[in-house]
């Protein structure tokens, strides 16, 4: 699932939604005051700013950028997720083998863990969720921020007008 921006100008600004959350957020976080007139920053049902809210959100994500806000604030978000413990892996559940259907079907318990360094090694059993371990990243880490994120929706935001997430 995607979120699309319209601006009222006519640009267009999409993001997936493990793209787009962390984004939003960011906005959230760096301009609270202009970004609560939107309520939905996390839906698609077609809230937004006007014109003048977006050009200020504008300016201030761009300053960010240029003032070290904005990588900063990525730099201790991945700390943050890094830091979260691993969580046991729900396909498998923690054991490291793929027994349900679809891993029988795919061969998973009789498969070989051959790739150096894992800690079971030569041992039979895969679960394709956790690579054989048993644990997976926490679900928040799927979500990511870039730079890049930040200043493209800036330069998107400064030309749109006003904006629509849709």
């Amino acid at each position: 699932m995607g979120m699309d921006v319209f601006g009222r100008n006519g640009g267009h600004f999409r993001r997936n939604v493990w793209s787009w959350r962390p984004l939003a957020d960011y906005c959230i976080a760096m301009a609270p005051a202009i970004t609560a007139k939107c309520e939905n920053w996390h839906t698609n049902d077609g809230d937004g700013l006007d014109g003048d809210d977006t050009a200020a959100l504008a300016d201030i994500l761009s300053a960010t950028v240029m003032d070290g806000r904005a990588q900063a604030y990525i730099a201790l978000r991945d700390a943050e997720l890094a830091a979260l413990p691993r969580v046991p892996c729900a396909c498998c559940n923690a054991t490291g083998v793929r027994t349900d259907a679809v891993g029988v079907e795919n061969g998973m318990p009789a498969r070989a863990i051959l790739k150096d360094g894992h800690r079971r090694q030569g041992e039979t059993g895969w679960c394709n969720a956790c690579d054989g371990h048993g644990h997976t990243p926490d679900f928040a880490t799927h979500y990511c921020l870039d730079l890049d994120d930040i200043v493209e929706f800036a330069t998107f935001l400064a030309d749109s007008g006003g904006f629509e997430i849709c």
